[in-house]
């Protein structure tokens, strides 16, 4: 079956985008893990699959590199509106979110309604009841986290330097901690004044990724409930910067770059 794709991706966080709304398509773990392989596939963090909808313009579905589905990816969201060719609203497991094009051609941003976070400790989820601002949970030498739901589940540990702290061994070990019973992304923040943040992401299936748009979400609303920083936050990732508008009680509003790099083909009875 030849499918025609395309490689979108914002701050670095990238994507293997496929049309299904004529031509539907059955996504499987194999086959998703199949098209992120950088060596025999595509190759990306996620594949996303725009659809149809009864509820807003289209639909998307989010595959991890490992293959399983997420609810919600803020990055992906702000590819969408490049990929239909106008400002759309998308229908996601979280949701619906709304995102708009800004900006001029040399300098494109997009903008992402990402809705209202939430903070109870069954909607992230956690195994059972505990404080989610601060966690009295934590591993090895790490502070106390804070959690918050963006459509996906979020922990945040706010620390002094970054260089300290191990990603790529911290990270799966606190991503399917039994605390955790859907898995979770794992946040390492530092603050850097008073309305910016540095951030490293272990995404839950993915691994470590250059940006994280539901991470640099939910990061920037735990540092504004923390009051380590003000509104709107400038979150800087390895792959660029995002802005994070939020004011408690309102939708999270998250801006930044994003970039269609190419079209192709793809026959997908060769991959699995």
């Amino acid at each position: 079956m030849i499918r025609a794709f395309s490689k979108m991706q914002g701050l670095g966080n990238d994507f293997v985008v496929i049309d299904t709304r004529e031509a539907p398509l059955t996504m499987t773990a194999p086959l998703a893990r199949a098209l992120a392989d950088r060596k025999t596939g595509v190759g990306c963090d996620q594949v996303i699959l725009i659809g149809n909808s009864t509820q807003a313009n289209v639909s998307m579905r989010i595959f991890n590199a490992d293959g399983s589905e997420v609810e919600a990816c803020g990055n992906a969201t702000r590819c969408v509106p490049l990929f239909v060719g106008r400002d759309v609203t998308v229908e996601t497991q979280a949701g619906i979110l709304s995102a708009r094009m800004g900006g001029t051609d040399a300098d494109l941003s997009v903008s992402v309604d990402m809705g209202v976070p939430r903070f109870e400790w069954e909607a992230i989820p956690l195994a059972y009841a505990m404080d989610t601002l601060m966690m009295p949970a934590s591993w090895e030498n790490l502070p106390p986290p804070a959690a918050v739901n963006v459509g996906n589940p979020h922990v945040i540990f706010f620390v002094d330097d970054l260089a300290a702290f191990p990603l790529d061994r911290l990270g799966p070990i606190i991503e399917t901690d039994p605390l955790f019973p859907a898995r979770v992304n794992v946040n390492f923040a530092q603050v850097t004044g008073p309305a910016s943040l540095r951030l490293i992401v272990w995404e839950r299936g993915a691994g470590f990724t250059r940006a994280c748009g539901t991470g640099a979400c939910a990061t920037a609303v735990a540092a504004l409930r923390r009051k380590l920083a003000s509104s709107p936050v400038t979150v800087s990732l390895p792959g660029g910067d995002l802005v994070i508008d939020w004011t408690p009680g309102g939708t999270i509003q998250m801006t930044g770059p994003a970039a269609h790099v190419f079209d192709g083909t793809i026959d997908l009875d060769a991959l699995v």
